[in-house]
């Protein structure tokens, strides 16, 4: 009876404990550039997606930890021809950077560099961070720039990289203050001289100015990225530093940049619940978000667990959770998930790669199904409008869709992918009125203006189709586990009998290209004549 009692005890604690912690990362997908406030209950976060339309996902949590994607800032950029894949040119790895969100007023505000040419600053505001958002101002670049409203009413950017420079704005957000503070306030110091410093999130507290931003230097034995923190009482300085999380978690290096918050709307001088979240470089995943406490130490907001009577930090595996609020085995399926096509706007799951043709894709021409309908010639992946993409997720995953290619025209290119710069494509070829299943190894190239210069094909595997074939369901697979990043293709022509095909491809993290996380993508394009189209019964992940 009392070994009974023991176990009884046992399995209450365990999932007790459960119930009450989480697993870093939070969110293991990519999710870079953290930025976050903290309004009407809830927290709310946007991350960059730069070429990937709509842009600016807005997140909502309760709890820091079950997030769901609530609105897009933007539906797409129209800073010319690069944003449409017109004539060989792409935004790849540029487009929205680095934003912040801010709750000021009652108002929501979002501020975000475009980058690469015309290099133009977007600021929106919003009643409710749900949407609908507006556009109000377009000011000038500035590098990884924290929109900050003072006590007094003054508006500043902090940007820079390798520094951080103060800017004042006019109190209208459409430029710069041509009167006001514009100065260098913090400078590298001999210990990060060389270092990458830059995605500044600023905040106030206790009256002091704190200035977070990562630092990190290539090729140094035993030093990891960084988050380092800087305060001032001035808001020009002088800035004194502290590092606040410098620590290897699991086998992926540092944590680094990202964004601390308070709970407490009504008191910036609490310090009884605060949090981090700051993401880490993970591979061909991409760049993912770790919740971290927060504990204040002599004025220092030091994240991770602390070990008592020292400074060291941690990037805990698990820990409390924020506010108690945790459903236990609730999965963040609000950020990727299943879509059965059955709605009547296109899922807050979905981007697009670069901006759509709105008149080539329809929810009602075939109700249940997504129709996609090739609107323009092109002849690889990389250049063609429509794509449609979600997130992968780590350690592994799978998407699975079923389509319906009796719409397609001779030179059509229909299928799914494992998208990145390096990509694996499984697709629906027909050439002749012949239809042919193939497997294909795809890496793009790009010149400094991000122009495609040419798409390396590699074909891996194909497999012929009876004619009168009308329906092949295709799967994707992920395995990013220890930075493995590869994906595997499987294939069915009648929904219940599967077949692998292939080898797996290669789908790495590449900064100097897509600069993204490998993308579940689905596809249909056209090499000789437009006007074909396929239909989508749907896209399940696992």
């Amino acid at each position: 009876m009392k070994r009974i009692f023991t176990i009884l005890m046992l399995i209450v604690s365990i999932h007790s404990f459960a119930a009450d912690t989480y697993r870093n990362p939070i969110i293991n997908a990519d999710v870079p550039d953290i930025s976050l406030c903290h309004a009407h209950g809830y927290y709310y976060m946007v991350s960059t997606t730069m070429h990937l339309m709509p842009g600016c996902p807005v997140m909502r949590s309760k709890d820091m930890i079950h997030w769901e994607t609530v609105s897009y800032v933007f539906d797409s950029i129209n800073d010319g021809p690069r944003y449409d894949l017109i004539d060989g040119q792409t935004a790849y790895g540029q487009g929205q950077w680095a934003s912040t969100i801010r709750f000021h007023n009652n108002k929501f505000y979002v501020w975000f560099t475009a980058n690469g040419a015309p290099g133009k600053g977007f600021i929106f505001s919003a009643d409710n961070a749900e949407g609908p958002w507006k556009l109000i101002a377009r000011p000038r670049h500035h590098h990884d720039a924290s929109l900050f409203f003072d006590d007094d009413g003054r508006i500043y950017l902090f940007h820079g990289s390798g520094s951080c420079t103060l800017t004042e704005l006019k109190s209208d957000l459409s430029d710069v203050k041509p009167d006001g503070i514009n100065q260098r306030i913090i400078f590298n110091d001999p210990d990060e001289r060389g270092a990458l410093l830059e995605g500044s999130q600023v905040f106030k507290h206790k009256g002091r100015y704190y200035v977070c931003m990562i630092s990190m230097i290539w090729g140094v034995p035993g030093r990891v990225r960084r988050e380092v923190c800087y305060r001032s009482d001035n808001i020009t300085g002088p800035y004194e530093k502290h590092i606040i999380l410098e620590t290897p978690f699991e086998e992926y290096g540092g944590v680094g940049q990202g964004c601390l918050v308070n709970s407490n709307d009504l008191d910036d001088n609490d310090e009884s619940d605060w949090w981090a979240m700051i993401f880490q470089d993970r591979g061909g995943i991409g760049r993912v978000p770790c919740v971290m406490p927060v504990t204040w130490v002599d004025g220092w907001p030091m994240c991770g667990e602390l070990k008592p009577g020292y400074y060291e930090k941690i990037s805990p595996k698990s820990y409390r959770i924020p506010n108690d609020t945790l459903k236990a085995h609730e999965d963040w399926s609000k950020i990727v998930g299943n879509d059965e096509f059955d709605g009547q706007k296109l899922s807050l799951l979905w981007q697009w790669n670069h901006n759509p043709i709105n008149t080539a894709w329809s929810l009602s021409a075939r109700k249940g199904w997504m129709r996609l309908t090739t609107a323009r010639v092109a002849d690889n992946i990389f250049l063609a409008p429509n794509t449609m993409t979600q997130r992968m997720t780590a350690p592994s995953c799978s998407g699975e869709i079923k389509l319906d290619i009796k719409g397609m025209n001779n030179g059509d290119r229909a299928g799914l992918a494992g998208f990145n710069g390096d990509s694996g494509l499984l697709t629906v070829c027909k050439d002749n009125g012949k239809l042919t299943l193939v497997l294909t190894e795809e890496h793009l190239q790009l010149d400094n203006d991000k122009r495609v210069t040419g798409v390396d094909k590699k074909v891996i595997a194909s497999v012929p189709l009876k004619s009168g074939q009308r329906y092949v369901w295709m799967k994707v697979s992920g395995d990013f586990l220890h930075q493995h990043d590869m994906c595997r293709f499987a294939y069915s022509l009648d929904g219940k009998t599967w077949s692998d095909i292939g080898n797996e491809i290669h789908t790495p993290f590449d900064y100097r290209r897509v600069f993204m996380g490998t993308k579940f993508a689905i596809f249909n394009y056209a090499t000789l004549s437009t006007g074909g189209h396929v239909d989508v019964d749907y896209f399940h992940v696992n």
